[in-house]
Formats: C-alpha cells, sequence, structure tokens
C-alpha cells in the first residue's frame, strides 16, 4: 500500500528536506502534497486523499495549530494522523497539542531515523 503525504511548512527547505526523508526510508510513498501554511493545508486536505499530515506549528496566515483546530471541527483528526515537526521546545505547548488529537511531535532539527520509526508506527 502506498500513502499519500501532506506537507504544511513556510519554508520550502523544510518541506523538501521532509519529503526527502521519507523518499529515503522504505515506506511506500504514492504522492507527496504541500503547502505554506495552515489554510492551503486544509485545501489540500479537502482536494486529496491525505493518509498522514506533517506539520509545522509557525506559519503566517493560518498557523499549525489553527489548522489542527479546524481539522478537529470536521473530525479529520480521527483518520488522519498529523506529526507536528517543530521548533518549539514548549513542554506545556506539546501537550497540549497532543491533547488535540496530535499523534507525535518531533523537534527541528529532526534525525532522520528517529523521524522514519515515527511514520512507520503511525502508519502499520
Amino acid at each position: 500500500m502506498s500513502y499519500n503525504v501532506l506537507i504544511v511548512d513556510n519554508s520550502m527547505i523544510i518541506r523538501k528536506m521532509v519529503a526527502k526523508t521519507l523518499s529515503i526510508s522504505d515506506l511506500d510513498i504514492g504522492q507527496y502534497y504541500f503547502a505554506e501554511n495552515g489554510r492551503q493545508g486544509l485545501e489540500q486536505l479537502d482536494a486529496n486523499w491525505i493518509d498522514i499530515v506533517f506539520a509545522d506549528i509557525n506559519m503566517p496566515e493560518m498557523n499549525g495549530i489553527e489548522m489542527i483546530a479546524q481539522m478537529q471541527k470536521q473530525e479529520m483528526l480521527s483518520r488522519i494522523p498529523v506529526v507536528v515537526i517543530s521548533t518549539e521546545r514548549s513542554r506545556q505547548r506539546i501537550e497540549s497539542l497532543k491533547a488535540m488529537g496530535v499523534r507525535a511531535y518531533l523537534q527541528k532539527p529532526f534525525v532522520p531515523e528517529e523521524f522514519a520509526q515515527v511514520v512507520k508506527e503511525l502508519l502499520h
């Protein structure tokens, strides 16, 4: 089974790094979708079948927390796992994200092996 991935981050470099890390894992990635902010992320979720979402917190226009809150309202979080990738180190913020339904949290810069392990656990 191949997985469709949505990567939401305002940094093109980070979007490419996440895609590259996924491409060198042994996961079967079908399609990559990209968004620069939460609003574009929601548009991608409405338009495409997505199996897993990787999202930053701090983005212009609509941040990751606002996007996750919108996903909660539409019950998307119950079927689509969300992994937050951020420089945020606040334990309280991380716990509140998990309480919102975020399945995993990775700090930037992430270690590719750790990244791949988290993804495999969520998709299998």
